[in-house]
């Protein structure tokens, strides 16, 4: 093996010419409690693009669609500055091929998938964001956040699984959704097309919130009823609300929750800024829920699905990984419903 890869690399925020193809980056050396993967797949993540666009900034208040000016001072999710440049990919699937000195090096060869939202002596990391991530032919991560599948799912498809699939699971049992009726917002992407299966797999009556193009799709993963986006949700009909949307349509989402409901949020993609009286909050005993950090129970109980036979792929477009660009224009686009893998093994 040599000691260089090609791979994808962020050089600044801002547009995607901000991506730089490259073929002389150093291949990593793990830890000694870190293993070396060799990244077969990845697929494309808001999270992806807002960190490259620095949707995260506080300096930003509109959707992510109309992200002008920014603030490289806290322009990562975390509210600091981005290391740059940088690999990202939120999501590998991948084999490992070497351990550092503290790891058995049985666990070599093992197919794994890698924790997106990690736990780093109490701070949140992001794979891609806060470390490198999977646009690039290997990777490091912890042996604890490389956890072993044994599916038949192809690389494409089990790499949709760590970020978009741990998020929506990670609201869900946040909210502690059963078998209730629940509405989700932003249906056909990533998150939510994972909430959508997430919540029919436990027997919940879901609603999904999509345009009409697209309800048959979202239908299809599960979904019960559909409202568009310009439906107001009937009043007091929902005990969990799953947002990924925000924005100006918060209001009405929120009155669409039952006295005692339950919401959880992950995203606001059409504006973080929001209206909220405070009075329906305490006078109908709502809970407000954030969900990011992920109890290390989501990534096993996601893999304990799929190799159960509990969910299956929502791939809907892949693109080789020297083509990320367009693949996260078309993702941006938001013609398709699921998820958008990256071939990395077979499309450097």
């Amino acid at each position: 093996m040599t000691n260089v890869m090609t791979g994808m690399v962020l050089t600044g925020h801002g547009g995607p010419d901000m991506l730089e193809w490259r073929d002389d980056i150093a291949i990593p050396i793990p830890k000694p409690d870190e293993v070396l993967i060799e990244v077969a797949a990845s697929s494309v993540n808001n999270t992806d693009i807002n960190t490259r666009i620095g949707w995260y900034s506080q300096t930003v208040r509109g959707a992510t669609d109309a992200v002008s000016e920014t603030s490289d001072a806290d322009a990562s999710w975390s509210g600091t500055p981005l290391g740059l440049p940088r690999i990202q990919g939120a999501d590998v699937c991948g084999r490992i091929s070497q351990v550092g000195r503290d790891i058995d090096p049985n666990r070599i060869g093992e197919r794994v998938l890698v924790r997106t939202m990690q736990n780093h002596d109490g701070a949140v990391w992001t794979m891609g964001s806060e470390c490198d991530g999977g646009f690039a032919q290997f990777c490091v991560a912890r042996a604890h956040d490389a956890l072993v599948v044994d599916s038949s799912w192809s690389d494409l498809e089990l790499a949709t699984l760590p970020c978009a699939y741990s998020t929506a699971e990670g609201m869900l049992q946040r909210a502690s959704l059963k078998a209730q009726r629940v509405l989700i917002t932003g249906a056909s992407g990533g998150v939510g097309a994972a909430a959508v299966q997430l919540a029919k797999m436990r027997g919940a009556h879901v609603t999904a919130v999509t345009t009409p193009s697209k309800a048959d799709a979202v239908r299809e993963l599960g979904a019960d009823a559909i409202l568009t986006r310009d439906e107001t949700p009937p009043r007091g009909a929902f005990d969990v609300l799953v947002d990924l949307v925000a924005g100006p349509g918060f209001p009405d989402m929120l009155d669409g929750l039952a006295d005692f409901g339950r919401y959880v949020c992950s995203g606001a993609i059409a504006g973080p800024i929001v209206e909220l009286d405070v009075r329906k909050l305490y006078l109908r005993d709502l809970s407000f829920f954030g969900s990011t950090f992920q109890p290390d129970n989501i990534m096993p109980d996601l893999i304990g699905y799929v190799e159960a036979g509990r969910l299956r792929p929502a791939v809907t477009a892949t693109f080789p990984l020297r083509d990320l660009k367009a693949a996260q224009a078309a993702f941006a686009a938001k013609t398709h419903v699921g998820k958008i893998a990256i071939d990395v093994a077979g499309g450097t």
